[in-house]
């Protein structure tokens, strides 16, 4: 099993080598991708060390399997190329999530779907994984017709800069801006670039993401999305209007026995999810669960999950797993 990770280098990246060893993927050769610059470089991997390589070199040595996190202009124009040489791809870009010919996919709701012809698949955005995971037994239960959501994520969606620029302002030292504000001491209600409609492409992403993984148009979905100056993982306040109406402990019920959540939500305890906790950790944890009390059918729930591992390099891994023990490379 040759396996080949582009943007090796990256966060993302070094994470997904992390998971790898850690969840014993059965590589046999692994091949480390990165940008020109970094051709040439050692990472290590499970005790030994790698060399990394070019994107044209690990093409011309056919992985059956190529996990990409190197950005959507990098994946737009090389996902084709390994696809062609037989390799499947595992996305982590936007560049193929919106592609109706490509599969958006979280293991625990739509992997069933994939099958040896799919080449190329699309890994979804760190902020959508972690709230789809928890609203698709829900919306079998009861069917959603709305979710609104507001997001408060960490400076390791944008990356290292951005992680620098957080450390630096802590310190009192001038530097690189990864944001066009101090994020120190501060909340920026912007991910990503303004679209025409006046919202960010990361809320439309969560927008339409949330449909196509759940295989329903119909959900109306409307996304806030906020950078904090936290580093251990994304939190979502999600409020969800049924069709039907639920029974609190069904819905802690349902949740707790979802394979991917842990749900904490003990407030005599003071037991709720928080980015401290989740750091490092594969689950996505959910508490706070209540019912919304100014409208019927609704509840309220409050969502954490470490974006560089569920939200990026582990969904890859658990897709490349699920091809694996399925035959599908």
């Amino acid at each position: 099993m040759k396996v080949a990770v582009v943007g090796a280098t990256g966060m993302v990246g070094e994470v997904m080598l992390k998971v790898l060893a850690e969840r014993n993927f059965p590589v046999t050769e692994l091949i480390p991708v990165a940008s020109e610059r970094s051709v040439g470089k050692e990472i290590e991997y499970n005790g030994k060390k790698y060399k990394v390589v070019s994107l044209d070199t690990a093409v011309s040595m056919k992985p059956q399997i190529a996990l990409f996190s190197a950005g959507g202009d990098t994946s737009k124009e090389w996902a084709p190329k390994f696809a062609e040489a037989g390799t499947t791809v595992i996305d982590n870009s936007s560049a193929w999530r919106m592609d109706t010919t490509k599969k958006l996919v979280v293991p625990e709701i739509n992997a069933s779907e994939l099958t040896k012809d799919d080449k190329i698949i699309a890994n979804p955005n760190c902020s959508t994984i972690q709230m789809v995971l928890a609203l698709a037994p829900l919306h079998k239960k009861y069917n959603i017709e709305r979710v609104v959501v507001s997001t408060y994520q960490s400076v390791t969606g944008t990356g290292v800069k951005a992680v620098k620029q957080l450390e630096n302002e802590y310190a009192g030292i001038e530097g690189e801006m990864a944001y066009k504000y101090p994020i120190h001491r501060n909340a920026i209600p912007q991910i990503d670039v303004f679209e025409e409609n006046g919202y960010t492409k990361e809320e439309m992403k969560m927008t339409k993401e949330t449909k196509k993984i759940l295989s329903d148009d119909s959900i109306k979905v409307t996304a806030t999305t906020v950078r904090i100056p936290t580093v251990g993982g994304h939190s979502e306040a999600v409020n969800v209007e049924f069709s039907n109406d639920f029974d609190i402990k069904e819905v802690r019920s349902i949740l707790e026995n979802t394979p991917g959540i842990t749900v904490q939500d003990d407030i005599s305890a003071f037991s709720y999810p928080m980015p401290l906790y989740a750091e490092g950790k594969d689950d996505v944890f959910v508490g706070r669960i209540r019912r919304d009390e100014s409208q019927d059918n609704t509840l309220n729930m409050w969502i954490v999950a470490d974006n560089l591992r569920k939200g990026a390099a582990t969904n890859a891994v658990q897709i490349a797993e699920y091809l694996v023990a399925n035959n599908l490379v």
